[in-house]
């Protein structure tokens, strides 16, 4: 099936990145880039240039201090008007009725390798956390950095959690960087986990390509089950020896993605190398092309671009400029902005734009100043902004929604 990607063309100018492959790559992948964009593949629908911006939201503080370095933001699903924020040097925090608590749901920093993009980067509540009180965590270990999922269970303080870990899933990670982080439940109830390639710049290993190598994936696992998981049936390469876990393939930096709770649907952000950062809807056994492909542009000439057995992404833009990273998002249904519903929100990283996608195209919605690190769902379907540098603030209706 032909994909239907979007690009948005930006102003060339200095990248600054999380990582950044060597210069004669960067002029290689930038004249097949150049290349593509005055041929574009056939089915593919193009902007020809940036949307003129429009302000259907804006942002309203919620917490603007008593934060260090927070990464993600979610709910327990137990209704109890409760948010739970990371903090990537290791700790879980609680908002309750828009205040911070002082004292941590969880804090497990001595056991945390936090800098850069280490530290403690995933939280996923159990679907049935109302009565059994269990969720995972994902972060990487001190001292040799490997990424670490685990399991622990709430005390009977519902505000404290027990420090008893049951660890699920050792990966070793061969640099400091493209740990991925993300974990979530989709609606199969099962464990979803973002890997990226391990590190260091244009994935040296070729992981995201290794199909024995859990690096460069998304994962599924059955926590409900075997010791200590075991693996869905229906995972692609169940009958595999080695792999059996990977749900899907092809990916760099896999830092946030979501399920659209009306669809089902799997959205994940993954972070580019030296020009594009994409956003894909994933599905099982499907390949998304890293490292022969960056976006639909292909990454290592040399080695070939095997296009017909690749996922296109559905969207992708330019990191030119003061854009470096795409923060992935949610699909939005919440009730608060009408005309965002059934958008896609995402945003980039250091430009701080927040950004949707709308009727096939990017745009670009709020210019906001932060490092946005993650967004964040409450329990009725509203969004949250979380800005790395300390903040919570929630999205509401812009001077175009009125």
């Amino acid at each position: 099936m032909k994909s239907n990607l979007v690009k948005m063309s930006l102003l060339l100018g200095p990248q600054a990145h999380w990582s950044r492959s060597y210069l004669s790559l960067a002029i290689t992948s930038g004249l097949v880039a150049l290349f593509l964009a005055m041929n574009p593949p056939k089915g593919l629908a193009l902007a020809s240039s940036p949307p003129n911006p429009s302000k259907p939201i804006a942002l309203a503080p919620v917490i603007t201090g008593g934060l260090e370095k927070p990464v993600f933001l979610t709910h327990a699903g137990d209704h109890s008007d409760r948010l739970f924020i990371l903090e990537q040097p290791g700790r879980i925090r609680i908002m309750k009725n828009g205040k911070l608590l002082s004292t941590p749901f969880l804090d497990i920093s001595s056991k945390v390798d936090f800098g850069g993009e280490m530290g403690l980067l995933g939280l996923a509540f159990h679907l049935a956390y109302k009565d059994n009180g269990r969720y995972v965590v994902n972060y990487t270990r001190s001292p040799d950095g490997a990424t670490v999922v685990s399991e622990y269970q709430v005390s009977r303080d519902p505000y404290r959690s027990s420090t008893n870990e049951k660890v699920l899933l050792v990966i070793s990670q061969p640099y400091g960087n493209h740990n991925g982080g993300m974990v979530a439940f989709g609606p199969d109830e099962f464990l979803y986990i973002g890997m990226g390639d391990g590190g260091a710049g244009g994935d040296p290993g070729n992981r995201g390509q290794n199909p024995t190598e859990l690096l460069g994936k998304i994962l599924r696992i059955d926590v409900d089950r075997g010791s200590p998981y075991a693996i869905p049936k229906s995972n692609p390469f169940f009958s595999r020896k080695k792999g059996r876990e990977i749900f899907a393939s092809g990916f760099r930096n896999p830092w946030r993605f979501s399920f659209d709770r009306e669809t089902g649907k799997l959205w994940a952000a993954d972070v580019g190398q030296n020009r594009w950062e994409e956003i894909d809807i994933v599905e099982k056994g499907k390949n998304y092309g890293w490292r022969f492909m960056e976006g639909v542009h292909c990454f290592r000439p040399e080695e070939g671009c095997p296009e017909d057995n690749l996922t296109k992404p559905i969207a992708e833009y330019r990191n030119a400029g003061s854009r470096c990273a795409v923060t992935g998002g949610y699909v939005y249904r919440g009730r608060l902005i009408p005309k965002l519903f059934g958008t896609y929100v995402f945003a980039d990283y250091c430009s701080g734009e927040i950004m949707g996608l709308v009727d096939g195209e990017i745009r670009i919605f709020l210019s906001t100043g932060l490092r946005i690190s993650s967004f964040g769902e409450d329990e009725s379907g509203e969004l949250y902004a979380v800005g790395h540098e300390g903040s919570i603030s929630k999205l509401v209706p812009g001077s175009s929604s009125n």
